[in-house]
């Protein structure tokens, strides 16, 4: 059974950076698209950026676009979101999600069907 573990979450103070890391186990990682979600108290998840099996396509919500990127290393089966210039209101529990390979629609949030535990980030003010 495939697994995503989540990792690098911590405290920071706004304006800096944290980079979190999802570890996938299975030998098709490089076939699936990836993306990164967040959960802040009391609100719905909420899509913060997806990267294409391929690595060569990515997309980010606007809240992010400019501050965060996502990458893959599909030799080591992990995919990363360098987070930088944070906010308060970026804190949330960050969840790393896996949609089925090769899908279409990898840009749509609605794809990913399977997900990691996910990693708390907390931006001081």
């Amino acid at each position: 059974q495939v697994q995503l573990v989540e990792s690098g979450g911590g405290l920071v103070q706004a304006g800096g950076s944290l980079r979190l890391s999802c570890a996938a186990s299975g030998r098709t990682f490089s076939n699936h698209p990836m993306a990164w979600f967040r959960q802040a108290p009391g609100k719905e998840r909420e899509f913060v950026a997806a990267i294409k099996w391929s690595a060569d396509s990515t997309y980010y919500a606007n809240s992010v676009k400019g501050r965060f990127t996502i990458s893959r290393d599909n030799a080591e089966n992990t995919v990363y979101l360098q987070m930088n210039s944070l906010k308060p209101e970026d804190t949330a529990v960050y969840y790393c999600a896996r949609a089925p390979p090769y899908s279409a629609s990898w840009y749509y949030s609605g794809v990913y069907d399977y997900w990691g535990q996910g990693t708390q980030v907390t931006v001081s003010s």
